[in-house]
């Protein structure tokens, strides 16, 4: 092929992305207002050497493109606050951080002018900035705040930047936040890694893609689907509840329902990518997956493992009883999955379940195996009627042997006439009269529970 028709190609294919990703941009974006706070370096060692120039030279620059870059987007408010430029390296000054600009829409002339008039003084109070930003942020809910950094060195007084950082972010005030390092080295990775996302400017050529960069992941769309697999890693699961949470404040952010669109594939999404996702998946029992990051500007696929088969409960015949339910719980797990009503049919995990169907006796299975994309049938016989005729005041109870062993059913109220709805079996009643107190005028009666027959006992 032609050169000249390969560059025609590929600079087709770089358009073609370049309008996917802008349409992902507004299609995320919406009307979501951006807050970005540009926090300075105009410490001393901003007079340090910079290829041709200075660090604040560059650093100037590379302000400037991040104003006019970030202002061209709409429902964006820019701010500054600038460290290390009222008192002199000399005083080591640890509060020497100001905000130059606040907040506004439509302020990149102001912006613009502060920055180029700048001199680098003094200390470098990183945490102490980071913790001061709070106050910088208007309360406003709905809002995406973010922090750049622009610096070129390590912090000098006693505070923390990753853990302000981090408590910034987990009280919801910032998302993580982004640090521009000028002239810096190995070190400053391994410093500023754990405060946010970390990128080295050591040249100019590098500062403007770090520019580029900072923009298109700050304000650019990030796709995702999410892929609920089967035990063949199909991703065919769906029509399942999903909430998803910040994995550090843990706020509820969405809540979507799964569904495939119309190529058959799972629906996309639109999340921040400058956030950590903790996603549950609102199955029978519920699946958690914590800590999902998202690649910017790329389309991402979440994969869990979400296989599922149903369990049906069925009562044979005529039945007379009224909601029926049975306790589901995982095997060997205490906890409550589900009280399933009878006569339907649920979704759950594959995997092995212990279940409680609370009959007169209750009935217990354990162990009970689910399939993939396969239905696991429970029946039970129809019950019995139970009709117990009272003449005088009693205190008894219905027991049955199971194993050689005595196990208790239930009570007899106090009622002269009583229905109980039981299941197919053989029973006995013991008890005695409320008037007497001695042991051996106890009294034991035996019978027989029929599907569907009434059992009459006069006692």
């Amino acid at each position: 092929m032609p050169i000249k028709a390969f560059n025609i190609i590929m600079i087709k294919k770089i358009f073609s992305l370049m309008m996917f990703f802008i349409v992902l941009s507004l299609a995320a974006q919406k009307e979501t207002k951006t807050r970005i706070l540009i926090i300075f370096d105009a410490s001393g060692s901003m007079t340090a050497p910079f290829e041709n120039n200075t660090r604040m030279v560059m650093a100037k620059k590379l302000a400037n493109k991040l104003v006019d870059s970030l202002s061209s987007f709409k429902n964006v408010e820019l701010a500054l606050r600038v460290y290390g430029h009222q008192q002199t390296a000399n005083l080591k000054d640890c509060k020497d951080s100001k905000l130059e600009v606040p907040f506004s829409s439509g302020n990149t002339v102001i912006l613009k002018k502060r920055i180029n008039s700048l001199v680098p003084k003094g200390w470098t109070p990183i945490a102490y900035s980071l913790q001061e930003s709070e106050k910088d942020f208007p309360e406003e809910k709905g809002v995406r705040n973010l922090i750049i950094i622009v610096t070129d060195g390590l912090e000098e007084c006693s505070g923390d930047p990753c853990a302000i950082s981090q408590a910034l972010q987990k009280k919801g005030i910032v998302l993580k936040p982004f640090i521009i390092g000028l002239g810096s080295d190995e070190q400053f990775k391994l410093f500023f890694n754990c405060a946010g996302t970390y990128y080295d400017a050591n040249s100019e050529n590098e500062v403007n893609t770090v520019v580029g960069v900072v923009v298109s992941q700050a304000m650019n769309a990030t796709s995702c689907q999410v892929n609920l697999l089967d035990k063949q890693l199909r991703p065919l699961e769906t029509n399942v509840l999903m909430s998803i949470y910040d994995a550090s404040t843990q706020k509820l952010l969405h809540n979507y329902e799964h569904t495939m669109n119309g190529r058959g594939v799972p629906d996309t999404l639109f999340l921040d990518p400058l956030r950590k996702y903790n996603f549950v998946i609102h199955t029978m029992p519920p699946i958690f997956k914590k800590n999902v990051e998202l690649v910017p500007g790329r389309h991402n696929t979440i994969a869990i493992d979400a296989s599922q088969g149903h369990i049906n409960f069925v009562c044979n015949g005529k039945t007379n009883y009224s909601e029926l339910k049975t306790i589901v719980r995982q095997r060997n797990q205490n906890k409550t999955i589900n009280a399933q009503l009878f006569n339907t049919s649920k979704r759950y995990l594959t995997g092995a379940y212990d279940l409680e169907i609370l009959t007169i006796p209750r009935i217990y299975l354990d162990s009970v195996i689910v399939s993939e994309n396969k239905t696991t049938l429970i029946e039970i016989p129809q019950p019995g009627r139970l009709q117990i005729n009272k003449s005088r005041d009693l205190v008894v109870a219905i027991y049955q042997y199971k194993n050689g062993k005595v196990e208790w059913v239930t009570d007899i109220t106090d009622a002269a006439y009583q229905i109980i709805i039981m299941q197919p079996g053989k029973y006995f009643m013991m008890g005695r009269s409320k008037s007497e107190t001695r042991t051996i005028y106890s009294f034991e009666k035996e019978f027989i529970i029929t599907s569907a027959t009434t059992t009459e006992i006069n006692i």
